[in-house]
């Protein structure tokens, strides 16, 4: 058998501020939108426009604070063939929160406390 990675879940707290990080931060765009019809939930699809896998956000109505993440050892990792100019943006917006120039990667935080690696392609 063979499986084929097609997305991530992230679930949000405020949606209209994560979309906005994601498309500022890493020029990720909606592609699909999911709204429950009692209005309990939105599912939006982000994509980085360059591979079939995508970002799902998950908002849910009745959510009144920020998920606890624990000691939040996951991440997602992406590559940048512009990574100076990515890192200077990254900076600019104030989103870095870990850096490890040994290894020459940084990881940036998004409105929910989610770290995303980003990887210099090479």
């Amino acid at each position: 058998m063979k499986f084929k990675s097609v997305h991530v879940n992230r679930n949000i707290f405020d949606l209209e501020k994560s979309l906005r990080f994601y498309g500022e931060a890493l020029d990720f765009f909606e592609v699909r939108r999911i709204n429950a019809a009692d209005g309990s939930f939105i599912i939006v699809f982000l994509s980085d426009g360059c591979s079939d896998f995508l970002l799902e956000l998950t908002w849910l109505k009745d959510r009144d604070r920020r998920y606890d993440l624990g000691d939040n050892e996951i991440h997602m990792g992406l590559k940048c063939a512009e990574y100076d100019e990515a890192y200077k943006k990254h900076k600019s917006m104030g989103c870095v929160c870990y850096e490890n120039p040994e290894m020459g990667i940084y990881f940036i935080e998004d409105p929910d406390g989610y770290w995303i690696e980003i990887i210099p392609a090479r």
